[in-house]
């Protein structure tokens, strides 16, 4: 009897110790957790800041919203430019429109975390209402400046990840566009906002970081010259041809003067002649966060792959 009740007692045994080893992790697991701290410094272009490790109301006063948006932060307060972006009318539906001008709405928000562009006002009064970091446009590249806000809201990785991702879905669908243009192929982007046009150049949203950068599609010669550098230039319907790809994609503010598309010369420009048009829809498309970037990797590949 004594035999068969010692393997008995010996298994109790490990399997008594082995629950009180786990539920000791546990508890370790949960104090670490406990424990981790409720800010961490950041160091932004303008020298450190102490933030929110898990910021929970975010005030935007910047062209960033997306990138806040697309890792799943809280935003409580936007600027005008995304609060009438039709990009982000779900998400935004309930989000108090702001501005640097008027500091009380943004303390009724009560924020513990405000993001600006660098050429925002009152930055010193801010500054006392919550962290304040703010950005230089266009000092980082788009992919950059997602992964460097990511390390700001601690989710670096979750940002990288995406990444990580989108060049490589942006680099393959670029590829098979290739393959069916022509490696030669030129492709512009033109864009009608009020009264004006603009052509652009790599880095000034609308898709071009994704057909220029990504995508490594050609610009025309006479855009390069003009737009590379300065990321746009204004041009005149009568220059239109000069500045045409043999694609164009063509975005279109929805109150803007389009009277352009009723010339001849407009008409006669061989990517309208061959239907290698492709329109785009101007409001939000100067954005160049995650959401937005996902729209425009959409639209492109279905304008030149028709799937």
């Amino acid at each position: 009897m004594k035999k068969l009740l010692f393997p008995f007692i010996l298994l109790l045994v490990l399997m008594v110790s082995a629950c009180s080893h786990s539920s000791s992790e546990e508890k370790a697991s949960t104090a670490e957790a406990k424990e981790e701290p409720k800010t961490f410094t950041y160091q932004s272009e303008t020298g450190p800041v102490e933030v929110p490790t898990h910021p929970k109301r975010v005030v935007m006063l910047s062209g960033f919203t997306g990138n806040v948006l697309s890792l799943g932060v809280n935003v409580v307060g936007v600027d005008t430019w995304s609060k009438t972006n039709p990009t982000f009318k779900e998400e935004l539906k309930d989000v108090t429109e702001v501005s640097e001008d008027n500091l009380e709405k943004i303390i009724e928000l009560n924020p513990d975390l405000i993001i600006g562009l660098s050429t925002v006002k009152n930055v010193d009064k801010l500054k006392k209402i919550a962290p304040t970091v703010t950005y230089t446009w266009g000092k980082l590249d788009y992919l950059s400046q997602h992964v460097e806000i990511g390390k700001l809201l601690n989710k670096e990785n979750e940002a990288q990840a995406w990444v990580d991702d989108f060049q490589k879905r942006a680099e393959d669908i670029g590829t098979d566009i290739k393959a069916k243009i022509g490696e030669d192929a030129t492709v512009s982007v033109i864009e009608a906002y009020d009264k004006n046009l603009y052509v652009y150049g790599n880095n000034w949203a609308r898709g071009t970081e994704i057909l220029y950068q990504a995508m490594k599609l050609n610009m025309p010669e006479k855009v390069k010259e003009m737009a590379l550098k300065s990321g746009y230039y204004t041009i005149s319907a009568e220059v239109i041809p000069e500045y045409a790809g043999d694609y164009v994609i063509l975005s279109k503010y929805a109150n803007a003067d389009t009277s352009f598309e009723e010339t001849e010369t407009f008409k006669n420009i061989p990517a309208v002649k061959n239907k290698q048009v492709y329109e785009m829809a101007g409001d939000g498309a100067s954005f160049s966060d995650p959401v937005t970037l996902e729209k425009h990797l959409k639209f492109i590949k279905e304008s030149f792959l028709g799937k």
